[in-house]
């Protein structure tokens, strides 16, 4: 079941039947293909029966126009190939789909907007891999599950044509609306059923789901704050009275949007701080019970999970957490790509970058920060063993398929490690910025991953 790397010829009109695949005879003699007898050709969803006829001295693959067509094929493609003989099945690829939320055809050179980047680098990481790679929107879909209407990148252009189902889906749609729609159920449903195919990243994850999962995990339990779904009065009044500070926060919310910070003060009144656009808005209540009063209408719409407020390390007075991008890598194992810091805007309490936060290394952070020089040792490793074990505690406690995961952590004035939100849809934004002329290690590694899942 020997892989190798090959360039894709595709012959002019006439020259070659379509049923027919050139190949050199070495490979041929290599993998023990069948010559000029009938085997499949598997690429994605594809299944074709065809012959092979060796050519010496000659190390490409070449195909008919009519055939590369229905591959969505071009020439100088390098894909790997994989000869099964207990199946007689010449396998190209992989065939890897990109399920993103919206395109733009009026913009021919940046039809996804501000991930286009990320495309791009994707397309090239694939073919330095012997993969091809494809991308596609919720509108791409076809009811009958055979085929996708797809964008590639061909001889520096991005174009639409018709591809077979890949054999791995990367799910990358930013709306939980998008997602949930019946439409893109149904085909999630229909090629993992169909063609077998693998979908990683499959759904959103939301808080309540995140920590109630987790709190059963012993390696992972020491990294969550105390945390629960609120809902009622009492909720609230238990954790207020147990910590002096508590966060409030949609059980589905993402960019730091919708988040309550509340404080109690000494003559027992409350102050609720609130995360806008534009800064923080502070609000003072005599009560908690008024307090309470002032949040049922933003409960009739969005769930929200109340959390230990943490004592965070700081820098110039500004809190300061950590986002760590864990991804599967070749191997299946889950591996650190990046963790950086994010250190929160001078009117936010959020670090978020959409909030005004800035990033720098974790060991600018802490060289910077108020934590105690005692504190300070091994604080990489500390988050590098915590992401870890909490990916490893998602993938066994949540069922669903990920590769990667942002995972957002504090530290605290004594040096401890805590959990603040695992995002199984992170932004290429969100951890290191892009050299140029280079492919991102986490552009890489989604890759790696498919080529793992899919055996090439």
């Amino acid at each position: 079941m020997s892989k190798l790397k090959l360039t894709l010829q595709v012959m002019s009109p006439g020259l070659m039947r379509e049923q027919t695949i050139m190949l050199g005879d070495a490979y041929v003699k290599k993998c023990k293909i069948p010559v000029k007898q009938p085997i499949t050709l598997c690429f994605g969803s594809l299944k074709l029966p065809i012959s092979v006829t060796p050519i010496p001295h000659f190390d490409g693959i070449r195909i008919s126009q009519q055939l590369a067509m229905k591959m969505g094929m071009h020439s100088g493609i390098k894909l790997r190939t994989m000869y099964k003989p207990q199946e007689r099945t010449l396998n190209l690829g992989p065939l890897i789909g990109i399920l993103i939320s919206r395109d733009r055809p009026d913009a021919p050179d940046k039809p996804f907007g501000q991930i286009t980047t990320f495309c791009t680098e994707l397309v090239e990481a694939s073919q330095d891999q012997g993969a091809f790679v494809c991308f596609f929107t919720p509108d791409h879909i076809q009811d009958h599950v055979n085929s996708i209407t797809a964008w590639v990148h061909r001889s520096g252009n991005w174009m639409k044509t018709e591809m077979p189902i890949p054999n791995i889906v990367n799910n990358r749609l930013t709306s939980r609306k998008t997602e949930n729609k019946p439409s893109v159920q149904h085909f999630m449903k229909e090629v993992k059923l169909r063609y077998q195919s693998s979908i990683f990243n499959e759904k959103f994850l939301d808080k309540t789901e995140v920590f109630d999962a987790l709190k059963h995990d012993q390696n992972v339990a020491k990294y969550l704050p105390e945390s629960y779904l609120l809902k009622s009065f009492n909720t609230l009044k238990t954790m207020c009275s147990r910590h002096s500070q508590v966060f409030l926060k949609p059980a589905r919310g993402s960019l730091g949007k919708g988040i309550v910070r509340i404080s109690r003060s000494e003559d027992n009144s409350f102050y609720a701080m609130y995360s806008t656009v534009n800064g923080t808005r502070k609000q003072h209540f005599p009560s908690l019970l008024k307090l309470f009063s002032s949040l049922t209408g933003k409960m009739k719409t969005n769930r929200y999970q109340i959390q230990q407020g943490l004592q965070l390390m700081e820098n110039e007075g500004r809190p300061v957490d950590f986002r760590a991008l864990v991804q599967k890598n070749a191997t299946n194992e889950w591996s650190i790509t990046s963790i950086v810091a994010r250190t929160a805007g001078t009117q936010h309490f959020v670090s978020n970058l959409a909030r005004g936060g800035t990033l720098s290394t974790v060991k600018d952070a802490v060289t910077k920060s108020n934590l105690a020089p005692n504190s300070r040792t091994d604080v990489y490793l500390r988050l590098k063993n915590a992401s870890l074990e909490i990916a490893q505690g998602i993938d066994m406690h949540i069922p669903a398929h990920f590769g990667e995961l942002g995972i957002d952590l504090a530290v605290d004035t004594s040096g401890k490690v805590w959990l603040i939100e695992v995002n199984s849809k992170p932004s290429k934004n969100d951890n290191t910025p892009l050299q140029e002329n280079k492919i991102r290690p986490s552009v890489r590694k989604v890759v790696e991953y498919a080529r793992y899942l899919s055996g090439f």
